[in-house]
């Protein structure tokens, strides 16, 4: 399950993709657009940035931006970054692999074989949308589309 913390990364990096090419913007007004506790996201944006994905200047005319084009930043870039590998078993991660203490052959495994597809799967949807995609008419009509 997607963490708070990844949620939250991935509606201010949305916010600050829709902003894109208009300067920086404040932590507290993402904050308060995307309702979002303000300490909170303040450490979000800085892992972000430590990982090169957010530009921040601080005083007059400061605030945070992308510090790549939105075509360029991936979902699944700034989900790995916030919430670590997508793997749900640590056997089935290509970042984080680590054998499983309990399983004598993950050869012939049948768990590590279908979380291996649904890392996969997901890894194919994260990876391939961009904030671009989000922000633009695809990602608006998929949205409005998309039946619960």
């Amino acid at each position: 399950m997607l963490s708070a913390r990844a949620k939250y990364g991935l509606k201010a990096m949305i916010h600050l993709a829709e902003a894109e090419g208009s300067g920086g913007i404040q932590g507290a007004t993402i904050a308060e657009t995307q309702q979002i506790p303000k300490k909170f996201l303040d450490t979000i944006l800085l892992e972000l940035k430590n990982n090169g994905l957010v530009y921040s200047k601080k005083g007059k005319g400061g605030g945070y931006s992308l510090a790549k084009p939105s075509a360029r930043i991936s979902v699944g870039q700034i989900v790995r970054i916030l919430d670590g590998p997508l793997a749900a078993i640590p056997c089935a991660s290509q970042t984080a692999y680590r054998a499983c203490t309990d399983c004598p052959n993950e050869a012939t495994c049948r768990i590590r074989w279908v979380m291996g597809q649904v890392r996969d799967a997901t890894a194919e949807i994260l990876d391939n949308t961009s904030l671009a995609i989000l922000i633009g008419p695809e990602g608006k009509r998929k949205v409005l589309s998309y039946d619960i």
